[in-house]
């Protein structure tokens, strides 16, 4: 907890986890069941009076150690093949795990979407590819309407659309083989057979489109076993801070919307709203002045969180003022409609939180680590988390000590490229300790909460 926290909030220190608290236990060790004594036989006392007892009775013992070894066979081995947190047998855990992880089913060749768009980033003209030509087709303006303009910003992992127009033909230079889609009048949509190629538009105009930007690093140049990294580098990082203490991390998605976990709000749940900042830009709190930051004017935790399991562990944060948009800082990208980054694929994970598994030392400067996804088949097996991930949850990491978020790093952020765009993919939300074996990150799933964040971010902007 942090130094000066007011009494009123140790109250709820049971409920959920501390400040910026990333790690925290979902279960009790497992114990092993103790070794039955047998009682003396009856039959022992009377064979001890008759000849022949020293006989009788060393065959008596060995049939009893055989069906006591039996017994403890039968009883100990399902204890002894369950993990037991805090034991000093990782090589044996790590074995088991990686022997889960090479039992894994194959990834399935994933499915072509019925509607893909894309926006050329030198001249902003929307392209549709229907899933029954393999080719890229110029839209036609008839038909197109901002609302439809609203469904492709969001559909492609902007929150919000920025600007769109009727470009003429004349005055592009367009191959002569390009082809167009057009839209009916009365009949927008994304569905496949709503679309009509065609090999020209009778408007003579064709539809330019911008959305928000994001997921672009400018000036792109101690987490557990991370690196410190150069302002810009991760420029949608900001620090939530309650007063001039940093309490977690958040990733920025608007100049008014900022992203975070929801059990961080949680546990200051009782703090006056105007306490808390939100600070972006920045890599050294020591840079840090106490009346820096932009406040927060709303939180909004999303309506299923659950302080037990920590699903759902998302909020958002409302700023009074927009945060100033420059090289160091700017906005991440949310995934894109049905997009789902395989496991193995190498992303990104940055904090402030300590940078040792014994909690003795806090980063002064933003520190960053590469994590593979890990399946949620491996992470939910007996040997890591047994079963704890919802459908709202994802895990990244290794399985042995090499890294991995801790303490503080709670609320910030996973990213992963696609192509050259930067997305949250996940949210630093809880785990068992920092760096331990067997037991990886998990974040809160951003694309099973996309719907939530857009609609809660669009109602304030429109």
């Amino acid at each position: 907890m942090l130094d000066g926290q007011a009494p009123m909030e140790a109250q709820y220190a049971e409920e959920g986890p501390g400040p910026g608290i990333f790690r925290s236990e979902l279960g009790d060790p497992l114990r092993r069941p103790e070794a039955q004594q047998q009682p003396i036989s009856p039959s022992r006392r009377w064979c001890s009076r008759r000849r022949g007892c020293a006989v009788l009775g060393a065959l008596g013992l060995l049939a009893g150690a055989s069906v006591g070894s039996w017994l403890l066979v039968l009883y100990l081995w399902p204890a002894a093949s369950q993990p037991v947190l805090w034991t000093s047998q990782d090589e044996e855990m790590t074995l088991n795990c990686s022997e889960a992880s090479g039992g894994e089913e194959a990834l399935l060749p994933s499915i072509p979407k019925a509607v893909s768009f894309r926006i050329n980033k030198e001249d902003f003209l929307l392209q549709v590819q229907v899933r029954a030509r393999p080719d890229w087709l110029l839209v036609c303006h008839e038909g197109w309407s901002s609302a439809l303009g609203v469904r492709i910003c969001r559909s492609l992992g902007h929150l919000r659309l920025t600007h769109h127009k009727g470009v003429n033909l004349s005055d592009l230079k367009l191959n002569s083989s390009q082809e167009f889609a057009q839209l009916p009048p009365r009949l927008g949509g994304l569905l496949e057979e709503v679309w009509q190629p065609r090999d020209n538009c009778t408007s003579g105009q064709i539809v330019s489109l911008k959305c928000s930007e994001c997921g672009a690093r400018p000036l792109a140049s101690r987490i557990v076993g991370g690196q410190a990294v150069a302002p810009g580098r991760w420029p949608w990082h900001a620090s939530v801070a309650l007063g001039s203490r940093h309490t977690c991390g958040g990733s920025v998605l608007a100049p008014h919307w900022v992203v975070t976990a929801a059990h961080c709000m949680h546990s200051f749940r009782l703090s006056r709203l105007s306490s808390w900042r939100v600070r972006a830009g920045l890599v050294s709190h020591s840079m840090v002045r106490t009346h820096q930051g932009a406040v927060v004017e709303r939180i909004i935790p999303h309506p299923l969180y659950s302080a037990q399991n920590h699903d759902y562990d998302v909020a958002l944060l409302r700023l009074r003022t927009p945060l100033d948009f420059s090289d160091t800082v700017s906005a991440v990208c949310l995934p894109a409609e049905e997009q789902d980054f395989p496991r193995g694929s190498q992303c990104w994970v940055s904090g402030w939180g300590h940078t040792d598994p014994s909690h003795a030392h806090s980063s002064d400067t933003l520190q960053d680590m590469v994590v593979p996804l890990l399946s949620t088949q491996l992470c939910n097996s007996s040997c890591v988390y047994s079963g704890a991930l919802t459908p709202r949850m994802l895990c990244a990491g290794y399985l042995d000590r090499r890294a991995d978020a801790c303490q503080g790093d709670s609320g910030g952020p996973l990213v992963c490229q696609d192509g050259g765009t930067w997305r949250l993919v996940g949210v630093v939300s809880w785990g068992h300790g920092c760096a331990e074996p067997n037991h990886p990150g998990v974040y809160a799933k951003v694309a099973e909460l996309l719907d939530w964040i857009q609609d809660t971010a669009w109602d304030s902007l429109r």
